[in-house]
């Protein structure tokens, strides 16, 4: 294969700088002092990104830039942070990497979700301090006998209702339509569902349509017993609704695993003692993350080898090679 030369958007796994080096001419956009610092030859010979979430957006102010582009392929199965519509106009494919990463996901968030509701990393605080000598710990909530609502019945969310349903709780949903093959209550919106459930999980992308999808009223509707667990994106929460529900008694707890300034997270979340916080580490295995980057550059690889990119996100498939 000729080796294309490609814009790494930010720094990724050492391994998957590794096999992006030795399949392409890998130029690194930081080390090149931004977007508006690219050489008019480096622009001109750009044809493919490898992008992430750390690399801020990703959109027409760098498409403009690079007249040549052909390919966004996206480290995550979210890809809020590429404008897709903005690269399909241009006749750019963009891709992620579904699929590796659902059952590490899926995983978390039930670990999450006992987390929060057993007190956990409370328990374990607990422990260490030298507490536990003097007086035993404070009995918990239960996960028995809750009804789970699943914000977003994509594959994650699936694989996060089969594991919850082998603990033997009822699981009912919401998504944009109602799925005929799944054995789970549906609801035709957050509130509603909310209304019906006491553990919220909410696991649908980012983007404009999501922003603040559970606000103030699907919190309340949650109830003063209920528990949200975010492994979506920060945005798809109103952060001050939720520390407000929070501190005022609407909602019990949280788990949260993204937030809307990441790395930075309120300080009243983190003062909170009814609030489990974890750094995105959703996928965060190093089994995983490698699969992730290997899909990144498999899909680099069929573009420029075969024409067809193995994952193309939906705003691409109707482009030509992307079927």
């Amino acid at each position: 294969m000729i080796r294309p030369d490609i814009l790494v958007a930010a720094p990724m796994p050492l391994a998957v700088m590794a096999a992006l080096d030795a399949r392409f001419t890998a130029h690194r956009l930081w080390e090149l002092g931004g977007a508006d610092a690219l050489p008019p030859t480096t622009r001109d010979a750009i044809v493919g990104i490898a992008a992430n979430t750390l690399a801020g957006q990703i959109d027409s102010r760098l498409f403009d830039r690079l007249p040549h582009l052909q390919i966004v392929a996206n480290f995550g199965v979210g890809y809020d942070n590429v404008d897709a519509r903005a690269a399909a106009e241009r006749g750019v494919i963009v891709t992620n990497t579904p699929g590796v990463l659902d059952a590490e996901v899926a995983d978390l968030t039930v670990g999450l979700l006992l987390a929060t509701i057993r007190r956990i990393p409370q328990a374990d605080r607990y422990v260490r301090e030298g507490r536990w000598a003097t007086q035993p710990f404070p009995l918990s909530a239960t996960l028995q006998g809750r009804q789970i609502g699943i914000l977003g019945l994509g594959a994650i969310g699936k694989a996060i209702a089969r594991r919850l349903a082998a603990f033997d709780l009822a699981i009912a949903y919401c998504g944009r339509h109602r799925q005929p093959d799944v054995p789970y209550a549906y609801f035709p919106d957050a509130r509603s569902l909310a209304q019906a459930c006491d553990v919220l999980i909410v696991i649908v992308p980012g983007g404009d349509a999501t922003t603040h999808l559970v606000d103030r009223p699907v919190l309340t509707a949650l109830g003063p017993q209920g528990v949200l667990i975010n492994v979506s994106r920060g945005s798809v929460v109103d952060e001050e609704a939720l520390i407000a529900a929070l501190q005022d008694g609407t909602i019990a707890a949280a788990g949260l695993d993204v937030y809307v300034n990441e790395p930075h997270v309120p300080a009243a979340l983190i003062a909170m003692a009814n609030v489990v916080l974890l750094p995105h580490v959703g996928s965060g295995s190093v089994a995983t993350r490698a699969a992730m980057g290997q899909l990144v550059v498999d899909n680099l690889i069929a573009w420029f080898t075969q024409g067809k990119p193995l994952t193309p996100v939906a705003e691409s498939r109707h482009l030509p090679g992307a079927v």
